[in-house]
């Protein structure tokens, strides 16, 4: 005996399209939110100070690693004088980037005339806002 309805069994279909769809705006959601930190190729020991300063996104980095040498963004400066350096600085930035700000990133021991001739050579070429990149000290 058939007690059965008489209609073919239908097969079970699982749609994941919507499911596809949300993991899919999600992951959209995550890539656009997430800051990226910006970290230096270099590895440096930044001089700690005990001030906060705001977060500043400026278009040129200038690094001095612990031997004093230059870095303007990931490109090496072979010389390490200061006309060399204000020729790598004007080849990046060109000639009316003094308009915008720098971030100078020194290592804590680097020779203190590494820095000097860096903030030299940026008076030079105009800059008016020079930020020096420090670490937060730590509360005794």
């Amino acid at each position: 005996m058939n007690f059965g309805s008489g209609r073919a069994n239908d097969d079970v279909e699982l749609n994941l399209t919507s499911l596809i769809d949300v993991v899919f705006c999600l992951i959209i959601f995550f890539v656009v939110t997430t800051t990226f930190d910006q970290r230096s190729a270099i590895k440096l020991q930044l001089p700690e100070a005990s001030g906060v300063a705001a977060e500043v996104s400026e278009a040129l980095i200038v690094v001095i690693d612990a031997e004093g040498r230059y870095f303007i963004g990931a490109n090496e400066v072979l010389q390490k004088d200061g006309p060399g350096l204000r020729e790598a600085i004007l080849a990046v930035a060109g000639e009316g980037a003094a308009r915008g700000g720098v971030t100078l990133r020194a290592d804590a021991r680097t020779p203190h005339q590494s820095v000097v001739t860096a903030l030299d050579v940026l008076g030079q070429l105009g800059y008016e806002k020079v930020s020096i990149a420090t670490v937060g000290s730590t509360p005794p």
